[in-house]
Parts: C-alpha cells; structure tokens; sequence
C-alpha cells in the first residue's frame, strides 16, 4: 500500500508520500551523475555549470512541490487558470519574436532562436519554456472539464460528447498551434498524446477508440504515402528540416555525417560498450547533446547494459508507483490528473529511449528528470506536487510546533 503521511506545522499542512519523494530523490542522484559522467562529451558550455544547474533545478523543484502540496483545492486551481494566460501571452511572445526575426533578421528581447525554434526565454544564463508549463496546465485543466461532466451527465448522448471535446479544443489547440509553429513539433505529439489518453480513459464511447486508431493509421499511410511519392508537397508544408529527420531515421548510414550522426553515434556507442561499459566519464564515442536529448546513450557509454538497465528500472519503478497512486485516488479530478502525468512521462520515456536506438526518429524530446533542463524538471515538480497534494488520506499524522507530538 502506498506510503502516505501528513505533517502538521502550526496551520501550516502537508501531505507526505516518502515512497514517492524517495524515488524521486533517487532519479535526482541519477541525473546529476549522469551529468557528471557526460562532463567530457559536452562540446558547449561546462560541465560542472550544467552539473550545479541541475542540482539548483532539483532543489527549486521540489520546493516547488511541496509548496504545491499544501495549498487548498480551490487557490489551487484558480492559479492554475490564471497560468493559462500567463503562458499563452508568452506563447504569444515567442510567435512575434519568430515573425520579426523573420522579416528582420532581429528577434524580440530575451527570446532568441535556439536550435532551430523560438522556444525559449533567455535571461542570463537561466532559460524558460513556457511549452514545458503549459503541458501541466492543460492536463489539469481537461482533468477538471472530464470529471465536472461525468457529475453533471449521467447517461451522456453522442451529442454531449462532441460539446466537450469541443470544450477541450477550445483550450488545447491555441496553445498546440502556436507551439506548432515555433517549431516544436515533439511538445505538439505529447501535448496530443497526453491529452488524447486523458480522454479515452476517462470513460466515453468505445467506438471513440475505434474512431481514434483509424484515424491514426489514415493519418501515418498518408504521411507516408506523400513521403515516398510527393516529396515536394510534403517540404512545402513540413519543411525539409522536419524531413531530414524522417531520412536520417529510415537510412541512417547514408546521412553519417549529416542528419543521422546523432542516431548513429548513439547506436555505435551503446552497441561497443558491452555489459558493463568503458568506465566514469568516458569520452570514447563523441556523442551530440549528452547532457539532454542523449544522455541516455551518455551514460551507456560509461556503464554499458548494466548502466542502461538501471535508468531503465527506475524509470519503471516511478511509472508503476504513480499507477498505484492513481488506483487509490478516490476523486475524479485527481485521478484524471494523475493518469495525465502518467501518459506524458511514459510517452517522452518512450520517445525519447526509442529515438536513441532507432526505433523513432530524433524529435528532440529529453529524458524526463534524468536530462539536463530546469523548465522540464520543475514542470513536472508542479505536476508531482498536485500528485502529492491529492494523495488518500493519510494513515499517520505528525503535529510539530505543539507540546506533544500525536500519531493516529
């Protein structure tokens, strides 16, 4: 049964799940010495920077969580409406320093293209991604819209259905769209994925499922279909960067040098380092990105299978421990939420490890809570300190600040 406890400081109340905290202290551990292993694969910037970057990242992240958790439902809720907002007039920023930058060659302040994409906000040497934040609060808000219908529609018609899909479009595409053309075509897929399982879980029709699996093989036979056929049409809409990608993933050995050295660098590099690797800090395989889309591959390098066993497992152990969380919530809206984080930090495990050995192509999509970024990591804090927050009520409780201390 989940480990579930609730402090008492003064008024001051927080709910505890030490099984929780303690993986997550654990993927933090993993994280920064990832990072510390990847110290010589890092072609810009230093190390031991990104290294105290991270540790800084992790410490707001999970005072950020635990601040979370111990807010009320309703303030709590009313930020996140009010983040919404906040966040689409930074998506709104982003867009116009793209449009500028475009017609000018000059983008807006503290907003500079990075990699490709107007994604993110620069101040020093701290970064924003407001796409990151937005992922949270969507699933949060679509979590509130699923569970205030099933209470206010007890036999649903096909005809509220579609009202609420509606609803959710009317909140989700804008913030899709202007992410869509920033560009970041990987935060769309797991915007849409996350949202898109929020939803069938959520208990519609069954033939929706059916309608949705269709749609997805039509979806992939025409991409693929004007991917081998019309490959000028698809450069047109897509853009030919977007298709290098595709390249470099179905012919990696023809693109070494090019699109698909991160693909084949990553593959020679976990393929040569045997079961247990080439030792701390290895640096025999140059490999792109180490300390972010690739660490994974950074740091099978250093510990060979045995290393990519371990980042492996303990992926699995948070994924299967917030499954049990979201069993025992008895609330829908904490539910919905917590099924929402599970379908985004598996989708991105997925995406991200199935990139890395060629099962996916390359979208640039981190490993969560184990690549470097701090908007990504205190994201997800926010989503694990409404997790924390809605947690079953708690088996002992601890009262500090009074004469006695009580346990129940």
């Amino acid at each position: 049964m989940t480990v579930k406890h609730t402090i008492h400081m003064g008024k001051w109340t927080l709910r505890m799940d030490f099984g929780l905290v303690a993986i997550l202290l654990l993927m933090g551990a993993t994280s920064c010495f990832a990072l510390y292993n990847a110290f010589n694969l890092i072609r810009d910037g230093s190390g031991m920077s990104n290294l105290i970057k991270q540790i800084f990242w992790y410490c707001v992240g999970f005072a950020v969580m635990f601040v979370i958790a111990s807010l009320n439902r309703k303030t709590l809720f009313k930020l996140i409406h009010k983040a919404y907002t906040v966040l689409m007039i930074c998506l709104l920023y982003l867009l116009a320093s793209s449009i500028l930058f475009r017609f000018t060659g000059h983008s807006l302040p503290f907003s500079p293209w990075i990699n490709g994409a107007f994604s993110w906000f620069r101040l020093g040497g701290l970064g924003f991604q407001p796409s990151e934040f937005i992922k949270i609060v969507l699933i949060v808000m679509v979590s509130e819209m699923l569970s205030g219908y099933w209470r206010t529609h007890a036999a649903p018609t096909i005809q509220d259905d579609w009202h609420l899909l509606l609803k959710i479009a009317r909140i989700a595409l804008p913030p899709l769209v202007l992410i869509f053309l920033q560009p970041d075509t990987g935060v769309c897929v797991i915007i849409g994925f996350t949202l898109l399982v929020l939803i069938l879980c959520s208990g519609l029709r069954k033939e929706y499922i059916w309608a949705v699996a269709f749609l997805t093989v039509a979806v992939l036979g025409l991409f693929f279909y004007l991917y081998f056929f019309q490959r000028d049409l698809m450069i047109s809409v897509f853009s030919a960067y977007r298709l290098q990608r595709i390249d470099a993933w179905l012919d990696p050995e023809s693109h070494i040098l090019g699109s698909s050295n991160q693909l084949y660098t990553s593959l020679l590099s976990l393929g040569s380092a045997g079961l247990t690797g080439y030792g701390l800090q290895a640096n025999i395989i140059a490999i792109p990105e180490a300390h972010t889309d690739f660490i994974f591959a950074a740091f099978g390098q250093c510990f060979g299978l045995l290393g990519t066993v371990f980042i492996l497992g303990i992926c699995l152990i948070l994924d299967l421990y917030l499954c049990k969380i979201a069993y025992n919530m008895k609330r829908l809206t904490d539910r919905y939420i917590t099924i929402g984080v599970i379908a985004m930090l598996l989708y991105q495990q997925i995406q991200n490890l199935g990139m890395i050995v060629g099962l996916i192509p390359i979208t640039g999509v981190t490993l969560p809570l184990i690549s470097y970024g701090g908007s990504s990591i205190v994201s997800y804090f926010i989503a694990f300190g409404l997790i924390l927050r809605a947690s079953p009520n708690a088996k002992k409780e601890y009262r500090i600040g009074r004469k006695k201390q009580q346990s129940l």
